[in-house]
């Protein structure tokens, strides 16, 4: 019987393993044939699609390497800085160890764990591979707003999950569903499209050339 245990687990675990090694093996294949692709658009100036595949490969690439290392100290960031907050107020306490958020109200208490989704990984990433294939900025200005862009994201996040605590602080736990969903995103959103005006739409429209003319400089 021990043998026949012993015999599954391995055979799970070669399973597993045989997974894991063609999964690495095709996100390299990937990463070969985005760069070589990038490579042909940018020969032949397509600039639009190289934005496009670029940014898309690169968001994609960043995920699946970088994201699993920079989700966790990114959590507890987003924790610890709330729960700052969050004492300052006497709203809430955090445990940014654990990636949460305790408050009491009103008798009542409910436990907020700060997770994937709400680290604002996502969006920052989607901001970083929209940027540096945005055909505009030169390299030391993408570095500066990288940076800029990602503290933007980071406080914005900070605040919504403040707004969301202090609803839930004055209003109740019933209040979470509206205060997480709706309140909460309509405020993160809100942040993230000021960014992407200033970042992308206002910098285009100035520096934007339409003949001899321009309306700034490259």
């Amino acid at each position: 019987m021990k043998q026949r245990f012993a015999t599954i687990a391995f055979i799970i675990f070669c399973v597993n393993l045989g997974v894991e090694v063609n999964m690495t093996i095709l996100e390299i294949l990937f990463a070969i044939m985005w760069i070589y692709i990038l490579t042909v658009l940018t020969r032949s100036k397509l600039d639009f699609w190289k934005f496009c595949w670029g940014s898309v490969g690169f968001f994609i690439l960043m995920m699946l390497w970088l994201q699993p290392i920079a989700v966790n100290p990114l959590t507890k960031a987003v924790a610890s800085i709330s729960g700052i907050i969050g004492s300052l107020t006497d709203m809430y306490s955090s445990y940014f160890q654990y990636g949460m958020l305790f408050i009491t109200n009103h008798g009542s208490s409910i436990s907020l764990y700060i997770d994937y989704e709400c680290s604002g990984i996502i969006e920052i990433m989607a901001f970083t591979s929209l940027l540096w294939f945005f055909n505009v900025y030169n390299f030391f200005e993408k570095l500066v707003i990288n940076i800029f862009g990602f503290i933007w994201i980071f406080i914005a996040n900070v605040l919504r999950i403040f707004v969301i605590c202090a609803l839930i602080y004055f209003f109740g736990n019933s209040i979470f569903y509206f205060a997480h969903t709706i309140f909460g995103r309509l405020i993160f959103y809100t942040f993230s499209i000021i960014l992407y005006f200033f970042v992308f739409t206002k910098s285009h429209i100035i520096r934007q050339k339409v003949g001899n003319f321009n309306y700034g400089h490259n």
